[in-house]
């Protein structure tokens, strides 16, 4: 059987090493090296964990922060369960929709 793997996102990490608290500290420097990104998708590069990632774009950001690529992606074993979705307000033995939160039919009254 073959091991699953999966890998952890790093970057927000590796910039607050580098005293970078501040997403829109990096769209400048990304701008410098001819990466054109928008406040939005700088934002989500540092805050999520991309699926799809540019080479260019990794390039700029080892440069940028100095570092390499085992300093932004950490290979880790896959958990080989999958992850069950859990709603808001659900709970054990209850259905998954919204079920409490629904809304009250209004009454008329004359």
């Amino acid at each position: 059987m073959t091991a699953k793997l999966d890998y952890r996102w790093n970057l927000r990490q590796v910039m607050a090493t580098r005293e970078m608290f501040s997403t829109s500290a990096l769209r400048p420097l990304l701008a410098e090296r001819g990466i054109d990104l928008s406040p939005s998708q700088v934002y989500r590069l540092v805050a999520e964990r991309p699926e799809r990632l540019s080479l260019k774009i990794l390039v700029a950001l080892l440069d940028i922060l100095d570092c390499s690529m085992d300093d932004l992606i950490e290979p880790i074993a896959a958990d080989s369960a999958p992850r069950s979705r859990k709603t808001v307000g659900a709970s054990k033995g209850t259905d998954t929709g919204v079920g409490s939160f629904r809304p009250k039919p209004a009454r008329i009254t004359r």
